[in-house]
Order: structure tokens, then sequence, then C-alpha cells
């Protein structure tokens, strides 16, 4: 997921950002999303979002949940 969707991204998930300062490199940093910042639905640059560590950036990819951290009833 490329995290250009709201829907796609909640609390607690791992993400990795672009922060603004890394826009030309394309430096991508990687963290737990602690607040959305994007209120509407969608943006084409990515969802920009708070993570944990305090880096304010927008979503560019959605990790995986690590083996056992699923939704209850999905694994």
């Amino acid at each position: 997921m490329d995290g250009t969707r709201r829907a796609d991204i909640r609390l607690g998930t791992r993400v990795r950002v672009e922060q603004k300062q890394d826009q030309r490199s394309g430096t991508l940093t990687e963290g737990v999303v602690s607040e959305i910042l994007t209120k509407s639905a969608t943006h084409p640059h990515g969802i920009k979002v708070r993570l944990t560590s305090r880096v304010v950036g927008r979503v560019k990819v959605i990790l995986p949940l690590p083996p056992g951290m699923g939704p209850v009833g999905r694994e």
C-alpha cells in the first residue's frame, strides 16, 4: 500500500514517511503512527502523520505487522 488513502492508516500502524526536508533526496523514516494529521480521505502525496518519535511526514509505505500481531481472528 502506498499511503495515499486515510482508511488504510490506523494509530499504531508501522509506516515509512518522507519528511519535508527529505523530499529532494527521497529519504524515508520508519516509525509507528501516533496521530493522523490529514483530514481528507485521500492525498496524492501521502497522508500526513506524526510518528511516536514526533517526526511528521507523509506516508509513502505502509509496512506489514510482524507475525502474531495481526487483528484477532484474522491470522
